[in-house]
């Protein structure tokens, strides 16, 4: 019965796919991506250079040092929407045991560029520096963050706990 279901399911796949891979593109398709690609670059956004929020969420930290040190999971505003505090993750896997501290948003530094491991040129191993090819910077999301503190010191901070009140 299984193998019915199996056979069936392979099939229609191929069907399918078959169908796909027949259709072949017209004319009008390429003059629609040109177009696009000629409007997105004639008509400039008023935001350009402003950053999305949501991106900069789960944003790798790292001190000055290049050693990752955790990651933002949220940022604090006021009522009239400045950010006023990131609030950082440390420690922990995949959430679990993660100590949360708040930190003043000007004293968090983002960087647009990828980190460059100090360990990368010396030796093929890396022990807590980042190690990452150069990527092309986007220009909605920055790279990475930088907040001056050791993960032993971040974890010593009061924890940041979201209240009720």
């Amino acid at each position: 019965m299984l193998a019915k279901y199996t056979i069936a399911g392979v099939a229609g796949s191929v069907l399918l796919a078959s169908i796909a891979f027949a259709q072949s593109p017209t004319a009008t398709t390429d003059k629609m991506k040109a177009d696009a690609a000629s409007d997105s670059s004639a008509t400039s956004s008023p935001f350009q250079g402003n950053w999305r929020a949501s991106k900069m969420v789960g944003l790798n930290v790292y001190n000055d040092n290049n050693e990752s040190v955790g990651s933002i999971n949220d940022m604090l505003t006021d009522k009239s929407g400045s950010i006023k505090a990131v609030v950082i993750g440390v420690g922990g896997f995949l959430g679990v045991g993660e100590h949360l501290v708040a930190v003043p948003f000007d004293k968090v530094k983002f960087v647009s560029e990828s980190v460059a491991s100090a360990s990368a040129a010396s030796s093929p191993t890396t022990t807590g520096a980042a190690n990452t090819m150069p990527a092309k910077a986007n220009p909605w999301y920055p790279d990475h963050a930088v907040y001056n503190a050791t993960k032993d010191e971040l974890k010593a901070m009061p924890e940041f706990k979201y209240t009720t009140n």
